[in-house]
């Protein structure tokens, strides 16, 4: 099949007509990324903001498919996967929050991200929890952020693939979706020379083998191709298995983490506090509202100094007025405790109204042993010049009812809390 295919790609590039031709190499295409980039990154703003809304029809959602749509070349009809058909309820993201939720944290995942392997755990992610109507359909607002790692996805192409390789792709299905995926990028491989590491270009192919503008090629290994695509699909359904049980425990973390967000923000609202929230924790959910709700909408300039590390920061409590940093908390349930002293170091040392800050790391009541270990990483030798303190769960469950109601300011929250210091130096100043 191998040179048949060679040839078929050949006479498909000189074909003035085909996708390769009217679509791949017009220069509109090349527009459309920037645009279509900000358009998911708007959808992603108004579902955390909570102005989305609950139909498809007027929402920036509408307004970035229909862009996309409008790529008739290749992409005529991609707005019918998203809209609202109220008789089977489907996709369900316009009147369920939480799926509208998580719509947007693959989005924005995918917009962060670089590596095909993070690509795939989002898509995995989003898979396990089988919203309704809500498919592999997204795969063509993920290949306007990353066209080398994801390929687009409509009944056409998946038609051409299954002729070109006798595959068994179906619609609607993530784990076929990333099956076809990896056998696209193997023919990709296969005819690099001839096509492009863009993978609308192999996607173009398949496309017009599907819409039967070409016939495909004969096959003269059906067997071998078979037996690939297979092997494909029973690995992409294993690593589904395996992530999920991942995400059942990380999603429960991810709530307790949610939750002591939420107490160190209201307790710092009730403290006399302005509180700043994580820029990437803003639209999680909290309560009756989202976790960003009352507090700063971005951090004054002299806070971050140009490092965006701070802006992760999981809670920082700023005097009103001069918005000196009174305390900044990192919440550290069960992931690395590494990459949260580094922020805090960062917005200490690197920032004048970081200076004289008190930092909290806020962990369960048996992470401190770790918490220490961690601070005799070399990296960590300037630790011994700030005022690091542990806080553990139990000590801030227990008392901040009455810290909000009788505290002021941050005393009330160093007394509960224990110094931190790098054990080498506890040793040392022991002798």
């Amino acid at each position: 099949m191998s040179d048949a295919l060679a040839r078929l790609i050949e006479h498909w590039k000189t074909d003035t007509h085909s996708t390769y031709n009217t679509w791949f190499l017009w220069e509109e295409r090349v527009k459309n990324f920037r645009s279509i980039r900000r358009g998911i990154g708007q959808v992603v703003r108004d579902i955390q903001a909570g102005t989305f809304g609950n139909a498809y029809r007027g929402s920036s959602l509408e307004t970035l498919v229909g862009s996309i749509a409008e790529q008739r070349q290749i992409f005529k009809g991609a707005d019918h996967a998203f809209l609202w058909k109220p008789k089977l309820r489907i996709p369900d993201i316009y009147e369920n929050p939480k799926n509208q939720a998580a719509f947007a944290q693959l989005l924005n995942h995918c917009d962060c991200c670089n590596t095909a392997e993070e690509i795939i755990e989002g898509i995995q992610r989003i898979d396990a929890l089988a919203i309704k109507g809500l498919g592999p359909a997204v795969a063509n607002l993920l290949y306007f952020i990353h066209p080398t790692l994801v390929p687009p996805f409509n009944t056409a192409i998946v038609k051409g693939f299954n002729a070109v390789t006798g595959g068994n792709v179906k619609l609607g299905r993530w784990d076929h979706y990333l099956s076809m995926r990896e056998g696209l990028i193997r023919l990709n491989e296969e005819h690099r020379k001839l096509l492009s590491n863009d993978l609308g270009a192999i996607a173009g192919l398949m496309f017009d083998v599907g819409a039967g503008r070409y016939a495909a090629p004969p096959r003269l290994d059906d067997a071998a191709a078979v037996c690939a695509w297979e092997t494909d699909l029973a690995r992409v359904r294993e690593e589904s298995a395996a992530a999920q049980k991942q995400w059942e425990a990380a999603r429960e973390s991810d709530a307790t983490h949610t939750e002591i967000q939420g107490w160190l923000r209201d307790l710092g609202l009730a403290l006399g506090f302005d509180v700043w929230v994580a820029a990437n924790d803003k639209g999680r959910r909290y309560l009756d509202g989202l976790l960003g709700d009352k507090c700063l909408g971005q951090l004054p300039e002299g806070v971050t100094k140009g490092m965006d590390s701070v802006r992760l920061i999981d809670v920082v409590w700023l005097t009103k007025g001069d918005h000196h940093v009174a305390g900044a908390f990192e919440v550290e349930h069960s992931t690395s405790i590494y990459s949260g002293i580094v922020r805090m170091l960062d917005l200490a040392l690197g920032t004048e109204v970081g200076k004289n800050s008190t930092l909290f790391l806020v962990a369960p009541d048996n992470r401190r042993d770790e918490v220490e270990l961690q601070l005799c990483r070399p990296a960590f030798s300037r630790v011994s010049e700030l005022d690091i303190r542990y806080l553990p769960y139990s000590e801030l469950r227990e008392h901040r009812g009455a810290m909000a109601r009788f505290g002021n300011g941050l005393k009330p929250v160093v007394e509960i809390s224990q110094r931190l210091q790098r054990r080498g130096m506890a040793a040392s100043s022991a002798t």
